[in-house]
């Protein structure tokens, strides 16, 4: 019942986590487009201090869409603020990441092949390196650094790299992708409450007043269009991490680190061309590069072929004068059938028997040779190709267990 429970309050938290997002990172779209599509308005808009307007057509009619140069004469009695939608997100985004790594099952969080941490030992490193990696980034985007824009991107970038490493050394590649992403979520949000928000009631407080905004002002204005342009770049990344943990491709590849360093910035990049696009430079080469970079990346990660190398009960490989001797012997069913009650099925059970799971996860049920043969490619990919099953390898399956099962999956395509 405690299981079930559980995956009702991931559910209902995820689903949350998710719309919040949507409607944070949409809005955020939304305004980045409108700022780079407003046009020149008329004298008589003008005069009234607006700087840019547009028209648009949604749903069931017209928009009229003004942003003054300043501030309107008058400030309006309801004024809506778009900073929930990023709060929201946060929160629920920690109380998911609370729920189903430091309280759910271990596999996705600990690799005792890696580092055998305890669960609270896993959940200071990971709370550790958020609160850190945001103070750090607090600090460099209040110091001389942040005048220099490419050179705060870059730092920026290796220090979420050198984090992305780091962690793939201690956790499992799922709990390692997951925590980069509330990094980086972190700091979005951190910006919209510590940067953009206190210059938009600054703002705002001036209006009311009847003053025009003063040297402090200004400045933090430019500070938080320098916040707000950080959020835009790492909008893209973040997404991807959101859905990463539906392909263990990436996670558990041995250089996941890497992987997650690269789809960072080609995203990156990616996004530079729209943001040129709103301000009218159109320049596709970034798009070529982007999916050249892409294509190169699959390349690289994609599978090698499996192994027919041949080894002796002891583990030595024999040689081609050994041709004979060298063919292996057929994998017998009974091996499979071993190996699955040993590895697979405390999981992977029509009634799984691990306490983590309520039903078999993605449906997939591994109690018969007939079903193994019939989830092949996935076993294959999860459990020879990149070792990301059994979960944390909390069974303990070991290569050589790793090549008998790829052996028997090639054999019976």
């Amino acid at each position: 019942m405690l299981v079930y429970l559980s995956d009702w309050l991931s559910l209902i938290i995820r689903w949350f986590h998710v719309i919040a997002g949507v409607a944070w990172i949409g809005a955020s779209f939304y305004f980045v487009w409108l700022d780079n599509n407003l046009r020149e308005p008329p004298a008589w808009k003008k005069q009234k201090g607006i700087k840019g307007d547009l028209w648009a057509i949604h749903g069931g009619g017209f928009y009229e869409v003004a942003k003054y140069e300043v501030g309107p004469e008058q400030m309006p009695s309801d004024l809506h603020w778009f900073k929930w939608e990023a709060y929201s997100t946060l929160l629920s985004g920690l109380a998911l990441l609370a729920v189903v790594y430091y309280m759910g099952n271990p596999g996705y969080l600990i690799d005792p092949s890696k580092v055998a941490l305890s669960g609270a030992g896993a959940i200071a490193i990971g709370v550790g390196t958020l609160v850190a990696v945001v103070a750090l980034y607090e600090a460099l985007i209040r110091s001389p650094l942040a005048r220099n824009g490419m050179a705060f991107g870059v730092v920026l970038y290796l220090i979420l790299v050198a984090v992305a490493f780091g962690l793939y050394q201690v956790f499992a590649g799922r709990g390692a992708y997951i925590h980069v992403g509330a990094v980086i979520g972190t700091i979005m949000v951190g910006n919209v409450f510590l940067g953009i928000v206190p210059a938009q009631r600054a703002l705002v407080n001036a209006v009311a007043r009847g003053e025009k905004p003063g040297e402090e002002v200004v400045m933090l204005a430019q500070r938080a269009m320098l916040r707000s342009r950080h959020n835009n770049y790492l909008t893209l990344p973040v997404l991807f991490i959101m859905i990463s943990n539906h392909y263990p491709m990436f996670y558990a590849n041995a250089y996941g680190w890497a992987v997650l360093a690269a789809i960072g910035a080609i995203t990156a990049y990616a996004r530079h061309f729209f943001n040129l696009r709103h301000q009218g430079q159109f320049k596709p080469s970034i798009l070529v590069i982007s999916a050249l970079a892409t294509v190169a990346l699959i390349w690289a990660m994609a599978p090698s072929a499996p192994s027919t190398v041949a080894t002796h009960s002891h583990g030595t490989a024999q040689t081609d004068g050994d041709s004979a001797a060298a063919a292996p012997s057929p994998v017998t069913g009974a091996e499979i059938s071993q190996l699955l009650a040993t590895h697979c099925q405390a999981c992977h059970a029509a009634k799984p028997t691990s306490p983590a799971f309520q039903a078999p996860p993605a449906g997939i049920i591994l109690d018969s040779l007939e079903h193994l043969k019939q989830h092949g490619d996935k076993v294959y990919q999860a459990a020879v190709a990149t070792h990301y099953m059994p979960l944390g390898n909390m069974s303990g399956m070991s290569d050589e267990e790793r090549s008998v099962l790829g052996r028997w999956l090639q054999e019976n395509r």
